[in-house]
């Protein structure tokens, strides 16, 4: 190994000079690396280790609870055993798991986010946010706090490589594990999404549920050159939020699973806490925009512990225009009233 080389452990250390709370995240961060690690080797075994998709329990109205969910998380949970964590909210749990009532953090994750790819052989991870401890409560409500809150924030994508997405609020960095070593080396620090893109992901199967300015937007890019933006655009979409925000976070784009008028559906399928905060503060960090359509990501306070959530996030130029939509101003001077599904009469101006 280099002599170069800077392992996480390393760069959480260096990270972790300025306290005892830098200190704790650190141990904590490690603790869930280290989870991850062994997820990767199970993971990877495939077939051989196992029918990992098999359901075995039904953990929400849409979401079906699968083996390798279950592992995961009781993989987590036995890791966080040896870190400074009071409770683990996890999707798989209705309410959070007290673990060190006396520990000053909080993690909130959802432990394999994608499962539903694992027999298909596409990339799936974990998500995960650190949190100051409540002064007054380990339950439901020290959770319900705004993203702006975290501490630490990661995820891990199970695919070709294994790699980690951390932000501890300098900057976004990503980590390769080096399985030979067991260890995640930092492979490409402080990244830059890129400000603008020609790639968007969403699951357009729905879009005859779409709102008003998911529409425009959407249908703007498919028109490509001959449309109002201008230029083609290709779309993504693997079903595995974490494989669609690395690719964005690799070379950028735009991320949207927004409300729609399905039944269930109205604030979109992303868990607030433990899904999608993790994320906008991931994307923030390396220079995107998180918002839901109507205000940053962020600052939405949870009022429930598996709140949904719309998201909309990646490149900014790209998020941005896509929040003018929402608030109309995207229909003034931005947009020719001659493309489209809008007409001339449904131009705002």
């Amino acid at each position: 190994m280099a002599a170069t080389t800077t392992t996480l452990s390393t760069f959480l250390t260096d990270w972790a000079l300025d306290g005892a709370t830098r200190g704790g995240v650190a141990k904590t961060v490690e603790a869930l690396a280290a989870s991850s690690i062994g997820m990767s080797e199970l993971v990877a075994k495939g077939r051989l280790a196992g029918s990992f998709s098999r359901v075995t329990a039904r953990a929400g109205e849409f979401d079906e609870q699968k083996e390798i969910d279950v592992l995961a998380n009781e993989s987590i949970l036995e890791a966080l055993k040896a870190a400074p964590v009071a409770a683990l909210a996890s999707e798989e749990s209705p309410e959070p798991i007290l673990l060190d009532e006396s520990a000053p953090l909080l993690v909130a994750t959802d432990p394999l986010d994608g499962s539903s790819n694992v027999d298909a052989n596409v990339s799936f991870g974990m998500i995960f946010s650190v949190l100051p401890r409540h002064p007054s409560s380990t339950g439901e409500a020290a959770f319900l706090r705004p993203g702006s809150h975290q501490l630490a924030a990661g995820i891990i994508v199970y695919g070709p490589q294994t790699v980690l997405a951390l932000t501890v609020g300098n900057g976004t960095n990503i980590f390769t594990l080096d399985r030979d070593s067991k260890t995640y080396i930092l492979t490409q620090p402080k990244i830059a999404i890129p400000v603008q893109t020609a790639e968007y992901a969403i699951n357009a199967s729905n879009a005859r549920y779409w709102d008003e300015p998911i529409r425009i937007y959407v249908h703007d890019c498919e028109n490509g050159a001959d449309g109002p933006r201008g230029r083609d655009y290709n779309m993504r979409w693997t079903g595995s939020p974490v494989a669609d925000i690395f690719r964005i976070l690799s070379r950028g784009g735009i991320y949207l699973y927004p409300g729609d008028s399905r039944k269930g559906f109205h604030q979109g399928r992303i868990r607030l806490i433990y899904e999608a905060n993790p994320i906008g503060w991931i994307i923030e960090q390396a220079g995107g925009h998180a918002t839901t359509g109507h205000e940053r990501l962020l600052d939405v306070v949870p009022t429930s512990l598996h709140q949904k959530t719309p998201l909309i996030c990646g490149s900014c130029d790209e998020v941005d225009r896509v929040r003018r939509l929402y608030t109309g101003l995207g229909f003034k001077g931005e947009q020719s009233p001659l493309f489209g599904r809008r007409g001339l009469f449904r131009a705002m101006t």
